[in-house]
């Protein structure tokens, strides 16, 4: 009799199961990924002030505002009162995507001017400095063992 009881506890659903442990609400959820697509929370409005000019400059980039039909998991979340019916919504951000091209586009793009920005200060800087007196001094350091003072 105490083996099968021994058994069963063994076996229960309960001995299976992992402990519940609380987890901190995350600020914007994770939408399920789409294969080829990029997602991205867009500022609409800040402090209940719309920012139409926000929008518009992202949706000319090449985002798209995702609807909850795509993301069916954010149901629940949708604001009733939130000016982009079928959409989600949280905080004045919403959630948009774009295809994986056009990030990788962009991020082309600003690698690029960051390198042009850079290498003009660098010539700069470069036709400033005077052979008497350079802005960069290379220092040449060694050190040795053994040796006494």
């Amino acid at each position: 009799m105490a083996d099968s009881r021994l058994q069963r506890e063994i076996t229960s659903r309960a001995s299976q199961e992992r402990p519940k442990q609380w987890q901190q609400a995350e600020l914007l959820p994770e939408p399920d990924k789409v294969p080829g697509f990029a997602y991205r929370w867009i500022r609409v409005a800040t402090l209940n002030n719309a920012d139409p000019r926000n929008l518009s400059a992202k949706l000319r980039e090449g985002w798209e505002v995702v609807s909850v039909e795509e993301q069916p998991k954010f149901k629940l979340l949708v604001d009733p009162n939130s000016r982009f019916k079928d959409s989600i919504e949280i905080g004045g951000l919403l959630l948009c995507k774009t295809p994986i091209e056009f990030v990788e586009q962009r991020t082309t793009h600003f690698a690029k001017q960051t390198q042009a920005q850079t290498e003009a200060v660098d010539n700069n800087l470069m036709r400033q400095s005077d052979a008497r007196m350079p802005l960069f001094k290379e220092s040449k350091s060694s050190s040795s063992f053994g040796k006494g003072f």
